[in-house]
C-alpha cells in the first residue's frame, strides 16, 4: 500500500509540473514587432491565397501527414518577416524552430501575430504551430511513462547488446542487408501460420508510427512524433521508461556498448527532426549527452545513423523542398550531408556536404527576394559501411536549384576517417525538383524544368557473394536496381527494372509521377535481393550475381480503388520475405516464388497494455523486425502512401501460438 501511495505522489506531483511547464508555454513570442510589420505578414497571409486557404487534413492526421503542408503556409505566410533582414524584430525561422508549438500557437490566436493568424483558419494555425516547432499541441506531459499503465515491476542491468539475439539499427548490421538468421530469428515459416497477437503497445497522442522497433538486449525500444522514445520488455510490452527529445524521432535507435561519461554502458543513439541528435543510457533512459549537428532551419534526421568502431554516421535531410515555391522564400540553402560524430562525448569529428560548392546569392526573384544555389540532394537513408575500404555508401535526393548538381540522386562512397569524396555516381539526371511547382502554382523561384523528384531514399545494401565478389546494391523511385563494385571505384556491373516499366505520369501536373518502383529498401536472402513496390506493384526478387529478375507478383494488382503499395523495407528471415503495406497489412511471402504465407490486417482499434487508445494503419518508412521468436512492427504511417489506411499509433508484438 505504501508503495502505491508513494507512485501515486509521484505522478501527482508531475503532473502539477507539467501544467507549470504547459503554462510556461504559453508566453508569447518575444520582443512583438512594429503593427507595419504585423500588417505587412497579414497582406502576405491574404496574398498567399489559396496555398494559405488550402483545405487542412482532418485533425487525427497530425504532425506527420500535416507536415507539409504546416510549411507550406509557414513559408507562405510568415517568410516575408521571419528571416527579412529589413523587417526588425521579428524573430529568425531558426529562432522560432527552438520553441513549443503552444507558444507558436498561442502568438498566432492572441499575441503579436494575431493579425496574420487572424487570416488562417484555427486548424492551419495549428498545423503551422506544430510543423514549426516539430511537435504536437499539447502532447509534451502526457507521453511521459509515468502516465502509463503497465510499468514494468523492476529494471534490471542490461545484458550486452551481443549477448543475445537482436535487431539493432535500421539494417540489423553494418552492410544493411535487413536479414536475421535463422539462429537469431528463432522463427521459421511453419511457425508463421500460428503467429497471434502478443501484445500491443499504444503511442499516447502520437499519429504516426514511423520508427521502426529496434530490439536488444530483451527490450524494444521506438522513437515517435510526439518526440518521446520508449523502452519496453519485448516479451509482455511492459514499459521501462520514456525520454522526451526536442522534436520527433523518425528513425530507429542504435544500441553500442560502449565508453560515456567515464563508464561503460549500454548507449541508445539517434535523431531528431530538429537535427538534433542524443546520446541516452538504454537501461534508464538517462541523457547522456546531445549535439545539434546543423544549425540550417529546415534540416533534420529522417533516416537512421549507421555506427561503427565508436562513430555515428548522421545522415541530413530536409523540408525546404516541400513548399519553396513561395517568392517570400529565399530558395534555397539546405544541402545534404552526412556528419560524423565521436559516440562516445557526442563531438563532430567531420561533416561532409553532397553538394560542392556552398549555396551562393545568385539572383533575385520577381519580389525581390534574394535566391540560392547550389542547393538540395537530402540524405533519406542510412549509410552502409565498409570496414575494408575504410568506406560508407549512401543515396542522395534530387536538387532543389536548377541545374541540378551532378551529385543529386546520386549513389555516393566517402572516407569515413575524413569524409573525403571517394566517388560517386549519378542515376537520375537534371533532377531540379521543388513541391508545388506545376500548373498555374508554378512561381518564379520554381525550376525552368521541374524534375521527377526521383531522388534515391534506399539504404543501399553491401553484398559479398559466394565467388568473394562484392557489390553495392540499391533500388530506386522508378523501379531501376543498380548493382556497384566498391573495389573497381564504384563501377556499375549490371541495372535491372523490377516494374517492367518506367513511373507513369499522374494526370494533376506536368512533373507529378506516379511512382510504380522502390521506396525505403530491400533485403537479402540466399544470393537475392527482395523489394515491395509502390502503387500496387507486389513485391519483386532480383537474383544478385547478374540483376537477373526472378520473379515480380502482384499482391494487390492494378489501381482500383485500393491502391495498396509496399513502400516498407522488406525484412528476410530463411525463406520468407516480410512486408507491410499502406492498407496496414503485414505480410510473409516465400522467398522462393512470393506466394503469401501469412498476412494480418493492422488497420483497427488494439486494447493496450499500457491502456492508451490505440489504432494501426499504412506502413511506410518503418520496416518488421523479427528477433527471438518474435515479430514486432509499427503500425500506422501515411504520409505520401497509395493506400486507405489511416494514420496510427501503435507497437506490435507477435508470437506462435
Amino acid at each position: 500500500m505504501r508503495i502505491r501511495m508513494r507512485a501515486r505522489g509521484l505522478r501527482a506531483s508531475r503532473m502539477a509540473a507539467a501544467v507549470v511547464t504547459m503554462a510556461a508555454a504559453l508566453v508569447l513570442l518575444p520582443a512583438a514587432y512594429s503593427q507595419g510589420d504585423a500588417a505587412q505578414s497579414a497582406t502576405a497571409a491574404q496574398s498567399a491565397g489559396a496555398a494559405a486557404e488550402r483545405p487542412a487534413p482532418a485533425p487525427d492526421k497530425g504532425l506527420t501527414a500535416g507536415t507539409e503542408q504546416g510549411f507550406a503556409i509557414f513559408q507562405n505566410t510568415c517568410l516575408s518577416c521571419h528571416g527579412n533582414p529589413n523587417v526588425k524584430n521579428a524573430p529568425d525561422p531558426a529562432v522560432l524552430r527552438a520553441y513549443s508549438p503552444e507558444r507558436i500557437y498561442a502568438a498566432l490566436t492572441s499575441g503579436p501575430m494575431k493579425a496574420v493568424g487572424a487570416k488562417l483558419t484555427d486548424n492551419q494555425r495549428r498545423l503551422v504551430a506544430q510543423a514549426v516547432a516539430g511537435r504536437l499541441l499539447g502532447t509534451s506531459p502526457q507521453g511521459d511513462y509515468e502516465y502509463m499503465a503497465d510499468h514494468c515491476a523492476a529494471n534490471p542491468p542490461m545484458a550486452p547488446p551481443s549477448s543475445a539475439p537482436s535487431w539493432n539499427g535500421w539494417g540489423n548490421n553494418i552492410d544493411n542487408t535487413r536479414f536475421q538468421s535463422a539462429a537469431a530469428a528463432r522463427l521459421t515459416a511453419a511457425d508463421l501460420p500460428r503467429l497471434k497477437l502478443k501484445w500491443a503497445f499504444g503511442l499516447p497522442n502520437s499519429t504516426s508510427a514511423y520508427s521502426q522497433p529496434v530490439v536488444v538486449a530483451g527490450r524494444v525500444f521506438i522513437g515517435t512524433d510526439t518526440g518521446y522514445v520508449y523502452s519496453m520488455n519485448a516479451r509482455t510490452g511492459c514499459v521501462y521508461w520514456s525520454f522526451l527529445a526536442q522534436s520527433g524521432v523518425r528513425n530507429a535507435l542504435r544500441i553500442e556498448d560502449i565508453s560515456v561519461q567515464g563508464r561503460r554502458r549500454d548507449v541508445a543513439l539517434f535523431g531528431d527532426l530538429k537535427a538534433n541528435v542524443y546520446a541516452l543510457d538504454a537501461r534508464t533512459g538517462k541523457q547522456l549527452w546531445t549535439t545539434h549537428v546543423e544549425k540550417q532551419y529546415t534540416d533534420r534526421v529522417t533516416a537512421p545513423p549507421a555506427y561503427y568502431q565508436g562513430k555515428l554516421f548522421v545522415p541530413i535531410s530536409s523540408w525546404e523542398e516541400f513548399s519553396a515555391a513561395s517568392l517570400d522564400y529565399p530558395c534555397c540553402t539546405s544541402v545534404g550531408e552526412i556528419v560524423a560524430l565521436d559516440a562516445h562525448d557526442g563531438h563532430i569529428l567531420w561533416n561532409t556536404y553532397v553538394i560542392s560548392p556552398r549555396p551562393q546569392p545568385i539572383r533575385k526573384n520577381t519580389r525581390g527576394v534574394q535566391q540560392y544555389a547550389p542547393a538540395g540532394g537530402s540524405v533519406w537513408n542510412t549509410p552502409a559501411v565498409d570496414p575494408k575500404l575504410h568506406a560508407i555508401y549512401f543515396g542522395t535526393g534530387d536538387a532543389t536549384t536548377y541545374p541540378a548538381a551532378d551529385t543529386s540522386d546520386s549513389v555516393m562512397a566517402l572516407d569515413m576517417r575524413t569524409g573525403h569524396m571517394l566517388w560517386h555516381y549519378q542515376i537520375t539526371s537534371g533532377d531540379a525538383f521543388l513541391g508545388g511547382c506545376y500548373g498555374d502554382a508554378a512561381t518564379d523561384n520554381c525550376p525552368p524544368t521541374e524534375g521527377p523528384d526521383w531522388d534515391v531514399p534506399d539504404s543501399p545494401i553491401l553484398v559479398t557473394l559466394p565467388s568473394g565478389q562484392r557489390l553495392i546494391v540499391v533500388g530506386t523511385k522508378p523501379g531501376d536496381v543498380l548493382a556497384f563494385d566498391p573495389d573497381e571505384n564504384g563501377k556499375l556491373v549490371w541495372r535491372t527494372n523490377v516494374t517492367g516499366k518506367l513511373a507513369q505520369r499522374l494526370p494533376f501536373g506536368p512533373a507529378a509521377f506516379r511512382q510504380t518502383g522502390i521506396q525505403w529498401g530491400g533485403a537479402v536472402y540466399g544470393g537475392n535481393v527482395y523489394y515491395g513496390l509502390k502503387v500496387g506493384g507486389g513485391l519483386a526478387a532480383i537474383r544478385i550475381a547478374d540483376g537477373q529478375r526472378l520473379w515480380q507478383v502482384p499482391v494487390q494488382d492494378g489501381y482500383g480503388e485500393k491502391r495498396v503499395g509496399y513502400d516498407s523495407p522488406a525484412t528476410t528471415i530463411p525463406g520468407v520475405v516480410l512486408l507491410g503495406g499502406s492498407d496496414g497489412s503485414i505480410i510473409a511471402a516465400s522467398t522462393r516464388d512470393g506466394q503469401i504465407l501469412w498476412s494480418y490486417d493492422s488497420d483497427r482499434a488494439f486494447d493496450t497494455v499500457n491502456h492508451v487508445a490505440a489504432h494501426g494503419g499504412a506502413m511506410g518508412s518503418q520496416g518488421i523486425t523479427v528477433v527471438g521468436g518474435m515479430l514486432f512492427a509499427g503500425s500506422g504511417y501515411s504520409v505520401g502512401q497509395s493506400g486507405v489506411a489511416h494514420s496510427g499509433n501503435v507497437v506490435l508484438a507477435f508470437a506462435p501460438n
